[in-house]
């Protein structure tokens, strides 16, 4: 009876083994396209890619994150709007070995006043920030966010955004992610009305980051 413990508990491991995916792990911040080395997910992950496009400045720029993720965050989409700019991002996922996702359609812009509120602010030094100045939201953008992000590792970084984001975002939990030796940690606080806060974020980190690069 040990030895058939022992076999069975050996398929199990073998079995979950293989139902891991290999995919590309790399991260632009000037390009929706990237190569980089290639990982083992754990078990019941698909190969993802993040896209996200900023307009701001006068500009427009595109970037992607590739990497392992949950199929529940496949086909995630959404916007976040600040005085500063806007961004959009939208999730594709894979199923097989080092497979590219296709390209995801961002979310459509809308431009019709929902007559939400929020302030808006940036830091690119700090995980707090807050001023006088507000920003009206359009469309699905109808809840105010606090993002900050905190990467260690191979890059150093602390930030915090205000402003307008689309519940979808605000619905996506809170995590971290490692990718090039950079390990990522995104939180942040939504509110549907600007007073009462509930726990519950996460813009992804492709957004974050682009959004500081282009404002600082």
């Amino acid at each position: 009876m040990t030895s058939l413990l022992a076999i069975v508990s050996l398929l199990s491991a073998l079995t979950a083994t293989g139902s891991a995916l290999s995919c590309t792990e790399c991260m632009s911040l000037t390009s929706s396209s990237c190569s980089g080395s290639s990982v083992t997910c754990p078990p019941g992950y698909l190969c993802a890619s993040d896209y996200a496009e900023i307009e701001a400045a006068g500009q427009k720029i595109s970037s992607v994150m590739r990497s392992c993720a949950p199929s529940s965050e496949c086909n995630l989409k959404g916007s976040v709007s600040m005085t500063y700019g806007k961004a959009r991002s939208a999730m594709s996922c894979c199923s097989t070995d080092n497979c590219t996702p296709t390209l995801p359609s961002l979310p459509t812009r809308d431009s019709t006043p929902n007559g939400v509120t929020c302030r808006s602010c940036a830091s690119a030094d700090s995980t707090w920030c807050y001023t006088s100045d507000t920003i009206q939201c359009n469309g699905d953008e109808n809840m105010c966010i606090l993002q900050t992000t905190q990467m260690t590792g191979s890059m150093s970084l602390s930030s915090a955004l205000r402003g307008c984001a689309t519940k979808s975002l605000c619905d996506f939990g809170s995590r971290s992610k490692t990718i090039e030796g950079a390990t990522i940690s995104v939180k942040a606080t939504c509110t549907s009305d600007g007073v009462s806060v509930r726990n519950v974020l996460l813009t992804p980190a492709i957004v974050c980051l682009l959004l500081l690069k282009v404002f600082f």
